[in-house]
């Protein structure tokens, strides 16, 4: 007999959390998952850079070439065998050229597979059409450039949910939202409606949590000593639930850490405003999901809210704006920082110099770290008299030939100048081209999206939504009273776990306090002035913060933050990977029972 809905259970396996995660994923989750669903997630903002380039060159490519190559390739068989479905946004900017690639590898293993392709993310060719409108960068407010290398919007979960209805085995999408090829299946299987707004939005949330693979499994987490067997570590499964919730498990045998921490951490990764996190099929309010362990490796994640999405699709597109070259030099001894410094600068100098005798333009922008002194925490930086280093120097130029002239120049200081002065080898550093993001809005219903299967296209109705995209009212925040008793100082690390992201030039800090108990103390601590103060040698915008009751936690949105973020940004960290690391060494003055509590 046929279970009921409430007593369903559909398992998804996240088999990726970029284009380059690990080779063993994928056979791990097939061979011990028990899973219905293997999903694949590819498609940072960056990564659709690399892509756009890559078409460049070859107009074949554009899409990411390990989910066929590495991925498909070593378990495609297996499953076939166990019914598997596939959902992978691997199409890139070539979504057809992806799934031809699959085809091939499938009939060369004697596998009949049904291989669906979403398509309509594609609007580069409308570009002239949409500067002409005045169609506006969203961020910079900045009109659309003349020419583009990429425009795709991002799509929602309709269509993958239409083509699985239709039969589907694999489906293969380009651009769209990274929790989407978890919420398609989730909607095909239990029969989710476009008016659904809570389970939308709950189902959004399940994709958000292992979009990012082992970051659900005790990757990245705060107390990451706790964290055991990382050559083994083992990639999320979602058992999911008709009515939204889900459990965040591992395959047994595998290493790793399911936690409830560590799934907050990954909740509050990479969001804005968390009661209105926008979707193309629904605006979410995660404020009040709850989050438990309920077993060893087994934590519960509780339904979200959701309301209806507004009436635009995010455009993400990409531009060529010149070259840059990166390179480095190893310095060793004592003052080896301040000698890594004078280098770098003679090195701008220097080329500065025969760019304009050559009759040249200058440098776009040059960038200076020094990789060992802790450049990135400014003047926080505990470091004094390093004596081993390694200095980075960062040039932008409209001009590759410029750029060649810079990257000969660097490693003659092994011999010119400081002593000490060395390099691990690799030869000169390359010339690449810089190729700048950027984002606009576009209406929803002048998007037809379709897909393709056993070559018949399909249209897919998308609702557009009539939602305003704000947020309702915020829970109120609540409120803390010194007891009356002596402070101490403490770390943040001691109080708080905390993970941090990107969204384009925007980083993002998820605080969640180590005892409920404890948030007030940390939103009466971790002002907006206070966290602006800390990072105002990195942030050039406004700090916001947000509460959210349901996890006893905060989300710190830091505007302007990253030196433009992804490609981008010159800085070692362009996608803000360590503002929380950075963030966690701040000091907090704390009564002195808290701080006993914490061990302290």
């Amino acid at each position: 007999m046929k279970k009921s809905e409430t007593e369903r259970v559909i398992r998804i396996g996240g088999a990726s959390g970029f284009w380059g995660d690990s080779m063993v994923a994928a056979p791990q989750l097939v061979q011990g998952g028990r899973i219905d669903y293997l999903v694949f997630d590819y498609l940072a903002e960056t990564t659709m850079s690399i892509l756009a380039s890559a078409r460049q060159r070859k107009p074949e490519m554009g899409y990411a070439t390990d989910f066929v190559d590495i991925a498909m390739k070593s378990v495609l068989a297996e499953i076939k065998r166990q019914g598997i479905k596939v959902v992978s946004n691997a199409g890139g900017i070539n979504p057809r050229g992806c799934a031809a690639a699959l085809q091939s590898l499938a009939a060369t293993q004697g596998i009949a597979l049904r291989i669906a392709v979403v398509e309509g993310d594609d609007v580069a060719g409308r570009m002239p059409q949409l500067r002409a409108r005045g169609a506006h960068d969203m961020f910079t407010g900045e009109p659309l450039p003349a020419q583009v290398l990429s425009a795709n919007a991002y799509l929602g979960a309709t269509p993958i949910a239409a083509a699985l209805a239709a039969g589907a085995e694999v489906v293969i999408t380009g651009r769209c939202v990274d929790s989407a090829v978890t919420l398609g299946p989730l909607m095909h299987e239990f029969g989710w409606h476009a008016t659904d707004f809570d389970l939308l939005a709950s189902g959004s949330l399940a994709g958000h949590i292992i979009e990012c693979g082992c970051q659900a499994t005790g990757g990245l987490h705060t107390d990451w000593e706790e964290v055991p067997d990382w050559a083994h570590m083992g990639y999320p499964v979602i058992e999911c639930h008709a009515d939204g919730s889900f459990v965040v498990t591992k395959p047994e045998g595998t290493g790793g850490k399911v936690s409830a921490a560590n799934v907050s951490e990954q909740m509050l990764y990479e969001i804005g405003d968390p009661g209105a996190y926008l979707l193309p099929d629904v605006c979410c309010d995660f404020r009040h999901v709850t989050i438990e362990q309920i077993g060893e490796n087994r934590v519960r994640v509780g339904a979200a809210k959701g309301r209806a999405s507004t009436p635009f699709y995010k455009v993400s597109a990409t531009q060529l704006d010149g070259y840059r070259c990166a390179g480095s030099m190893v310095l060793v001894g004592i003052d080896a920082d301040r000698k890594a410094r004078r280098t770098a600068e003679a090195i701008i100098e220097r080329t500065s110099d025969i760019l304009r005798a050559q009759g040249l333009p200058p440098f776009t922008s040059t960038y200076i770290e020094v990789i060992g002194s802790e450049s990135l925490y400014g003047p926080h930086s505990r470091t004094r008299n390093v004596r081993e280093v390694m200095m980075r120097v960062v040039a932008n130029h409209p001009a590759r030939a410029a750029l060649e002239i810079f990257a000969r120049e660097i490693s003659p200081s092994g011999t010119s100048w400081a002593p000490g002065t060395t390099s691990p080898g690799g030869g000169r550093p390359p010339v690449s081209p810089l190729i700048k993001p950027f984002s606009f809005l576009l209406d929803k219903a002048e998007l037809p999206i379709a897909f393709d299967l056993d070559g018949k296209r399909d249209a897919v109705p998308v609702v557009a939504g009539d939602g305003d995209g704000r947020a309702t009212a915020p829970p109120a925040a609540p409120a803390w009273i010194d007891p009356d008793e002596p402070l101490r100082e403490l770390r943040l690390i001691d109080l708080a776990y905390a993970r941090s992201g990107d969204k384009g030039n925007l980083s993002n800090i998820g605080i969640v306090a180590r005892r409920p108990e404890w948030l007030p103390l940390l939103w009466s601590r971790l002002t907006p002035d206070l966290v602006q103060g800390y990072f105002s040698h990195l942030v050039r915008g406004k700090v916001e913060r947000f509460y959210l009751p349901g996890t006893h936690s905060m989300n710190l949105l830091l505007h302007d933050a990253l030196d433009g973020g992804g490609p981008s940004s010159m800085r070692m960290d362009p996608l803000g990977k360590g503002m929380a690391q950075m963030l966690l060494d701040i000091r907090l003055q704390v009564p002195d029972s808290i701080a006993k509590l914490a061990g302290r």
